[in-house]
């Protein structure tokens, strides 16, 4: 219930962010969350929503009031459609619970990202997306939400009421209220065909386009300072399709003894002695064996990540892939520079959301990374002006250093965004450093 309680310091999955918000609310109710935010303004308060922690950002970062809604989550409403259903998601909802409550219900989110701890309306509001040339990020699949706007009133919209809000709400950064429910449109339970195999970066390039196209859900991770990739392609089937899932010891060595506890140590050794990380990589990339294995879409989308990381993404338009990865790993060479975590490369389709990184064109992600522990910021500066060179935007949830003079010329509709914030926070209640920065004070 909304306690009005002092906080304890609040501090991201990353630890790349703090905050000692004023108060720390816990709302059960949505007339709970309508009243902690009408309190706070009433006060000349700031507010923001809180959800796992996941972005690496300063989205929630806030020193007024911190609104957790962990006791606000579970499934209101399943509408049936001729191609599945509408359901109405409470906001706080992990997706990792959210998916297994669909799935009983013969349902699922038609496209994930590869981490599942995040809240719903956390993801949403951030621009998280999966890959697949023909989907999306989460973000597109919302048909409508209830928001609580500065004032404490709540608001419901959509495509066809207050269809202004709707458009800047289900990817607004939490910067026009907090989103309280969230409506998705999914689609029939379905399995996934995961392939997983190992190859050259030449080679993968070489028919990028193709595999792009002709597989539902295609990445790959190139290793920096070697021409070696981890190559995966999900292919989509009916839920009840024959197949067997990774089995119980191959998961547990492959996903947490090489893929998180050897990776731990890999990444401590190449802090310690980084002249080590190229021979560190093309030996990690040469130990990878081809796997194959079927099971529920969202166990394949999603895989756990316990190594603490940095991260910076961008999405750039999906025919400079080659030549951004080129100029990285000129930049690498040139500069002497040591990464031991994999670059990752993902694909979207073409959306309409108003700050989506798909916005108007089909997109390739680009996400960097680097070992909490070692220093990050000449490599992700790098790459950011790498990225921006082809007209790149930043993942609104991971590490950039962009502000809105220049975020503005990249997104068409980001006048329209500001005019609805304006509109519907004009005392910036749900503002903060970072969206001040992004968007503007």
């Amino acid at each position: 219930m909304a306690t009005d309680r002092p906080a304890a310091t609040w501090r991201n999955w990353a630890r790349t962010e703090s905050a000692t918000p004023r108060a720390y609310e816990t709302p059960e109710s949505l007339d709970e969350i309508a009243a902690v935010v009408a309190r706070a303004s009433e006060r000349g308060l700031r507010v923001k929503a809180v959800g796992a922690g996941h972005s690496f950002s300063g989205v929630a970062v806030t020193d007024g009031v911190l609104v957790s809604l962990d006791r606000f989550t579970g499934i209101e409403d399943v509408r049936p459609t001729s191609a599945g259903a509408l359901v109405t998601v409470r906001a706080g909802t992990r997706l990792r619970d959210l998916n297994r409550l669909l799935w009983d219900q013969g349902l699922a989110v038609p496209n994930l990202g590869d981490i599942d701890v995040q809240s719903l309306a956390g993801a949403m509001s951030t621009g998280t997306h999966g890959t697949g040339a023909r989907f999306g990020g989460l973000a597109t699949v919302a048909r409508a939400a209830t928001v609580v706007l500065a004032d404490g009133s709540v608001v419901h919209c959509s495509p066809d009421d207050h269809p202004e809000l709707y458009e800047a709400a289900r990817l607004g950064l939490g910067a026009v209220g907090i989103l309280a429910t969230i409506t998705l449109e999914c689609v029939p339970a379905f399995a996934l065909h995961a392939a997983e195999a190992p190859g050259t970066l030449h080679d993968t390039l070489a028919v990028l386009e193709r595999d792009r196209l002709a597989v539902d859900h295609f990445e790959f991770y190139w290793f920096p300072h070697t021409d070696r990739v981890l190559t995966k392609r999900n292919t989509r089937l009916p839920a009840d399709a024959p197949g067997a899932p990774v089995g119980r010891v191959r998961g547990f060595v492959d996903d947490e003894v090489l893929a998180n506890g050897m990776f731990e140590v890999v990444q401590r050794v190449a802090t310690r002695a980084p002249a080590t990380i190229p021979r560190l990589n093309e030996f990690a990339a040469r130990t990878l064996s081809p796997r194959e294995f079927v099971d529920r879409s969202y166990r394949v989308f999603a895989s756990p990540r316990r190594v603490r990381f940095r991260e910076m993404e961008y999405a750039v338009p999906v025919g400079s892939v080659t030549d951004v990865l080129t100029e990285i790993d000129a930049w690498l060479s040139r500069n002497d520079f040591r990464v031991a975590f994999p670059v990752e490369v993902r694909f979207a389709a073409a959306d309409d959301v108003w700050l989506s990184t798909a916005h108007g064109r089909d997109s390739a992600y680009l996400a960097v990374h680097q070992y909490h522990r070692r220093e990050h910021r000449a490599y992700f500066d790098a790459v950011e002006a790498i990225a921006r060179a082809v007209d790149g935007r930043p993942h609104w949830g991971k590490m950039h250093g962009r502000s809105a003079a220049d975020l503005r010329t990249t997104y068409p509709r980001f006048d329209d965004f500001l005019a609805v914030r304006d509109r519907v926070d004009p005392q910036r209640t749900f503002a903060n450093p970072y969206l001040d920065r992004v968007l503007g004070p």
